[in-house]
């Protein structure tokens, strides 16, 4: 995902939108898969997968709050 910057609640709203999309795309597909199969196991490792990708989301959103400049 390519770098942005956040002006507004705006800007922040249309970036989480985007990530979310682009989160749904990559996992969401892989997690609709395991179910219809009705594969425990691949459920939970989609699963995991798709937690795993919202909480990189989420730290990134974090890391992008946090000044570079604070050495």
């Amino acid at each position: 995902m390519e770098a942005m910057t956040v002006n507004s609640r705006d800007d922040f709203a249309q970036w989480a939108i985007e990530r979310t999309k682009s989160i749904l795309t990559d996992q969401g597909s892989d997690l609709a898969s395991a179910a219809r199969c009705g594969d425990d196991a691949r459920l939970g490792e989609a699963a995991n997968a798709l937690g795993q990708a919202i909480i990189d989301a989420l730290l990134e959103s974090f890391d992008g709050l946090i000044d570079d400049d604070r050495d």
